[in-house]
């Protein structure tokens, strides 16, 4: 293998991604370059002029590796998502943005519904987001159900229609009723196009057609569609005169403002549609380091357009972009039209973007307000559980063990990790048992336990100071204490364990009753009962529960697995990718049996003659 200096040797003069890595072979930065050969020379160069966050970086870079593009707006895409698969360590990241929700209208079906969803997949479907606060998001729903009548069910409507009685919703006007088969797909589709300009903000719009429609029924004598209208027109009045008029010139903006409080970053949007703010979205991005104030509004910026399904014409920063270029090219080509980033320097958009950022400041303020409290009822929790059991230490990591198995089969083993009573899922493990085949709970823990042992001896490479913590590594940070999901009989099994590698480790069991709920800890040989009201009984009913979820779902997943292969792979046509996209669309085998040819061929891959064979297949 060639060493750095001879990689950066051969570096080419193209534009591509870089993806540096540490000892580990974890990519730890990913950025990209016009000029490969030039831009990541510059990181092994002098480092003078390196900036902090920049100098850490170098002293852990031990590989890298890169991927030559077209040009730099194609380096661009790819970084973007690479930086999303792979969360480096020291790239600007948004924190947990995975998780944000969405509004989706499933225009992939028939008789669409409105639904709250966690990711974009490619269905046909109408994405609105994301969204950092989930309880706002239901309540826009719950407004969307009250203003327009569209369905909430999941039921398959083309099989159903005019076969079932409508139900509560259609009664009290919550619902058009499609299921009773008296609705046209044309009807129902006016009110999906409604709540679509409800959801892009365009009120004005939306009134207008609202309007429009009351007219023409009136003037048919349809009274009472006409007396529906005029309801919807009075909702969506209400919410257009709620809404702050900011510009006269009817335009849409994104305007975008940050503050900085240590690592953490608080990226305030508001959202100018027509003129009006229709909202706003706080977001926090984590890892900065020493991170320049382009950089975090770049890596923003990236992060979020990448995924966001509307774009407004213009974006507002507060501070000038050093690849504004480019990043106004990539957004201009996802939007299909010119889209323009700029700093307000005065007006009406200088006030918005102070406006923007006193909020960025005060969710900031907020946040590092609530992360202190947080740590401070953690920290005391920590120091309570050490007096209960009598520990002269501090315990801040706990590793909780648990086993799952259906009568020894599938046998697999979880490990969770809780540090100053918080979870980090990152360092969860999975394990599939190895040493024999059966039901031996006891011989599963020990062989876990072991196994993780090994593994974090093995990254330390010795066991001379078992309290160091180590960067590197997936297993080379030892906890403070053990728990398992059982009693003394789990205990003393991996006791010999411990002390067979000279391991210094407490280990505590944690009980259920007969009905199958927390009832305390057993340490020593003692079981040591908890106010089942208080904090700490709180934390360890957590702490068991998630060893169990965390133990089940593998287990399911090698059920589901099994299931998958022996049922969809014996289909003619249906490889591993068509598999996977049936089981992504429809979620289950049964899902699948009940489709229509239709719902098959809405599946991205799926051609008639296979979803033909997949019909057939499930009849015989």
């Amino acid at each position: 293998m060639l060493n750095l200096e001879e990689k950066l040797k051969n570096l080419p003069q193209k534009p591509g991604v870089y993806l540096m890595k540490n000892g580990e072979g974890q990519i730890i930065y990913v950025g990209k370059a016009i000029n490969l050969r030039s831009r990541v020379r510059q990181y092994f160069q002098s480092s003078k002029s390196q900036s902090a966050k920049v100098y850490v970086l170098v002293e852990n870079i031990k590989d890298f590796e890169y991927i030559i593009t077209k040009n730099e707006l194609e380096a661009l895409v790819l970084e973007c998502n690479l930086i999303k698969k792979h969360r480096p360590r020291y790239n600007v990241t948004l924190k947990d943005d995975k998780h944000y929700p969405y509004i989706k209208i499933t225009l992939n079906e028939s008789f669409p519904r409105v639904i709250i969803v966690r990711e974009i997949i490619k269905d046909k479907g109408k994405y609105f987001g994301p969204f950092t606060d989930s309880k706002a998001v239901k309540q826009t729903i719950d407004l969307i159900r009250k203003i327009f009548p569209v369905r909430s069910c999941n039921k398959n409507i083309e099989k159903i229609a005019g076969k079932e009685r409508p139900c509560l919703n259609a009664h009290i006007n919550r619902c058009l009723a499609p299921c009773t088969g008296k609705v046209s797909k044309e009807e129902y589709a006016d009110i999906i196009k409604d709540v679509s300009l409800f959801l892009e903000g365009k009120q004005q719009n939306l009134i207008t057609e609202l309007e429009e429609k009351m007219k023409r029924f009136s003037e048919n004598l349809e009274f009472e569609k006409a007396a529906d209208i005029r309801d919807q027109l009075e909702a969506v009045n209400k919410i257009n005169e709620e809404q702050v008029a900011v510009s006269s010139r009817l335009e849409d903006l994104d305007i975008i403002a940050y503050e900085v409080s240590g690592k953490l970053v608080s990226v305030q949007i508001f959202f100018v549609r027509l003129g009006k703010i229709i909202g706003r979205e706080n977001f926090f991005l984590s890892d900065i380091g020493e991170s320049e104030a382009d950089e975090i509004i770049d890596s923003f910026i990236k992060q979020y357009y990448n995924k966001a399904v509307y774009m407004p014409k213009n974006i507002l920063v507060s501070t000038e972009l050093e690849e504004k270029e480019i990043i106004e090219k990539w957004l201009s080509d996802k939007k299909g039209s010119k889209v323009k980033i700029s700093i307000p320097y005065r007006g009406e958009k200088r006030k918005l973007m102070q406006m923007a950022k006193r909020n960025a400041a005060e969710s900031l303020r907020l946040e590092v307000e609530r992360t202190d409290k947080d740590k401070e009822k953690t920290t005391a929790l920590m120091s309570e559980l050490a007096v209960i059991l009598d520990i002269p230490n501090n315990i801040h990591r706990i590793e909780a063990f648990d086993i799952s198995n259906i009568q020894g089969v599938d046998n697999v083993g979880s490990m969770i990790v809780f540090e100053d009573g918080k979870p980090i899922k990152k360092h969860y493990r999975r394990f599939k048992i190895k040493g024999f085949e059966g039901q031996d709970d006891y011989a599963s823990m020990r062989e876990i336990i072991e196994r993780r042992i090994i593994r974090g001896l093995e990254e330390r490479g010795s066991i001379e100071d078992q309290n160091t913590e180590y960067k590197n590594g997936k297993f080379s940070k030892f906890p403070d204490i053990i728990f398992v999901d059982g009693g003394l009989g789990q205990i003393n099994s991996i006791i010999p364990i411990l002390e067979k590698y000279n391991l210094d480790i407490p280990v505590c069991g944690m009980v259920k009753d007969n009905r199958h709920r927390t009832r305390g800890l057993i340490y020593k040989g003692q079981e040591i009962l908890l106010p089942w009201k208080s904090e700490i009984f709180k934390l360890i009913v957590r702490i068991q529960d998630e060893a169990h979820r965390f133990a089940i779902t593998y287990h399911r997943s090698l059920m589901r697995k099994k299931v998958k292969k022996s049922v969809l792979d014996e289909i003619p046509g249906v490889g591993t990718a068509r598999k996977n996209a049936l089981l992504k669309h429809f979620k289950n085998i049964e899902e699948i049996k009940a489709s229509s040819i239709d719902d098959l061929l809405s599946v991205e891959s799926i051609n008639k003659k296979v979803a033909e064979n997949i019909i057939n297949f499930f009849k015989n």
